[in-house]
């Protein structure tokens, strides 16, 4: 599944758009060098569009945020502090942040939540006894980590259930083997960024522990799930054991992670993380960046949430009036500021199509579509953040439309 960045997730092949300038660099011949860099000169270059992922950005442009967080009037940070030195000064006061947002006893900061994950499961493995983790087949650990689980950390996963949906705890108690924990991804990112509902998730949880099984909450965008919920953050994660989340996603921060959970978790991971090599020299331009969003975008998130649920009536409705054969929003009435969109058209089409609205009108729309069942029906993510609160339902239905209106001069030119 593409995401909004121009690529695909951290680990099953392929990496995210960085943002440097290659339009600059040159691309040496290499046409899908030339079709990138086009892209992002393109989305670079738009006066509206629903999101600006940072790793979009230009190098002097995130060196330039960097600057303005450090004269802003954030509580946690400022530029007369020393550098980090293997985790110490702003990337300790990180953790601590994120401990205390959570209701956590500790936190750990890693560089990448792929490494985090595998060692909370480790972690939960050597004390549980078991190396068998309950984990959905859309999930992060699944799809985007090749196979880590398995091959790094020598565990054994067993489906909560084959619908593309979270599970429920009848599934989950009805599961044919032990298990010693229990990974729920919050939101279930390739299912379409679903969530359970607040009394459905707690019986699952529940479920879990009448099955002796801890419960770990991939949490990567766990940020944006408040209003879903209905619930703070130190409500939604005191329903588990240890929590993940990720800097980068919601909060556009440049890269890194924290495991959160009890003292003693926290301590057996960050004696793993040195092992990992997660130990990192220095990583202040990371927390810093974290920093800056957890005071900047994360009271933003449930404005983005309840816009997220604009664009999405606008778009269906645009589809609908376009006469457009068959088209999917998923979810309808998004739970997050994220959701899938499905058109009948090749990938290749409606990302060209994306393109050409955004050179010509400085509109971006839509970004990477990819085909991941039948050839010709393709699907896209849409992230709306701050630049989106600026588009009426009008203002979408005008770009769908004219997003629309190069999709069918493109199919005719294929004709």
């Amino acid at each position: 599944m593409a995401d909004d960045t121009d690529g695909t997730d951290s680990g099953k092949g392929g990496g995210t758009d960085s943002g440097t300038d290659e339009v600059a660099d040159g691309t040496g011949g290499d046409p899908e060098r030339a079709a990138r860099a086009r892209r992002l000169a393109a989305w670079h270059a738009s006066e509206r569009t629903l999101a600006r992922p940072s790793a979009n950005g230009r190098i002097a442009e995130r060196l330039a945020d960097l600057t303005a967080a450090l004269t802003a009037d954030g509580p946690s940070y400022g530029g007369d502090g020393y550098v980090d030195v293997y985790g110490d000064g702003i990337v300790a006061e990180l953790e601590r942040r994120v401990a205390a947002l959570l209701g956590m006893e500790a936190a750990a900061f890693f560089p990448t939540g792929t490494m985090a994950q595998q060692i909370a499961l480790r972690c939960w493995a050597g004390r549980t006894g078991t190396p068998v983790v309950a984990v959905h087949p859309l999930a992060h650990l699944e799809v985007h980590e090749r196979d880590a689980y398995l091959t790094v950390s020598g565990l054994r996963a067993v489906a909560t259930t084959r619908e593309p949906r979270p599970p429920t705890a009848e599934e989950i108690r009805d599961l044919d083997e032990p298990f010693g924990t229990l990974a729920l991804e919050l939101p279930l990112r390739d299912a379409g960024f679903l969530l359970p509902e607040w009394d459905e998730l707690v019986a699952v949880v529940e479920a879990a522990r009448e099955r002796d099984a801890v419960v770990h909450f991939d949490g990567a965008r766990l940020w944006e799930c408040t209003a879903h919920f209905g619930r703070g953050l130190e409500e939604i994660a005191a329903l588990a054991d240890s929590v993940y989340v990720s800097f980068y996603k919601s909060l556009d921060g440049i890269s890194g992670a924290a495991l959160a959970g009890p003292e003693t978790l926290v301590a057996e991971a960050k004696a793993w993380r040195h092992r990992y090599g997660g130990q990192v020299f220095q990583q202040w331009p990371a927390a810093l960046a974290a920093l800056a969003g957890l005071d900047r975008e994360l009271p933003r998130l449930p404005s983005y949430v309840a816009h997220a649920r604009v664009v999405a009536e606008a778009l269906r409705k645009a589809f609908t009036a376009a006469g457009v054969a068959w088209s999917r929003v998923h979810p309808e009435v998004p739970h997050t500021h994220q959701f899938q969109v499905w058109l009948p058209y090749p990938a290749a089409v409606l990302d060209e199509a994306g393109v050409r609205l955004a050179e010509e009108t400085r509109t971006t729309l839509f970004r990477r579509w990819t085909e991941p069942g039948p050839p010709g029906l393709a699907t896209t993510e849409v992230t709306v953040a701050s630049p989106a609160l600026e588009w009426t339902a009008d203002d979408v239905t005008a770009a769908a439309d004219a997003f629309l209106a190069r999709v069918r001069e493109l199919m005719k030119e294929d004709g």
